[in-house]
């Protein structure tokens, strides 16, 4: 369970939504979803930090892992917002199977 101090990264939880674009297709783009923003604590993900969350296998390309409390919103199509970084979502474990806390795998986006 992390320290409480250590949530001290202000992220804003999104969601893919579909808008019609009027042509029979659509366009997607990001929502904030209910609550957000939420406190995190978001650490560079270590292959030894990367076993010990997925198991023993390595799940690539993991950049970070962040823990916020847990959110009914985030599945792995969520993104994360911190300023103006981007981090999405790409594996969920609950610390210690309690419902309290979860652990994001997520990749940076660097584009």
């Amino acid at each position: 369970m992390p320290i409480i101090g250590a949530l001290r990264h202000q992220v804003a939880v999104q969601n893919p939504t579909r808008t019609s674009d009027g042509d029979g297709g659509y366009t997607e783009t990001y929502a904030a979803s209910s609550p957000s923003p939420v406190w995190a604590e978001i650490v560079p993900a270590t292959p030894s930090a990367i076993e010990r969350v997925a198991g023993n296998t390595i799940e690539a390309p993991i950049t970070h892992l962040v823990t916020i409390r847990t959110h009914s919103g985030v599945t792995t199509k969520t993104r994360l917002v911190f300023g103006s970084r981007i981090f999405f979502v790409r594996g969920i474990q609950r610390v210690n199977e309690v419902t309290e806390w979860m652990v994001l795998s997520c990749e940076e986006f660097l584009g």
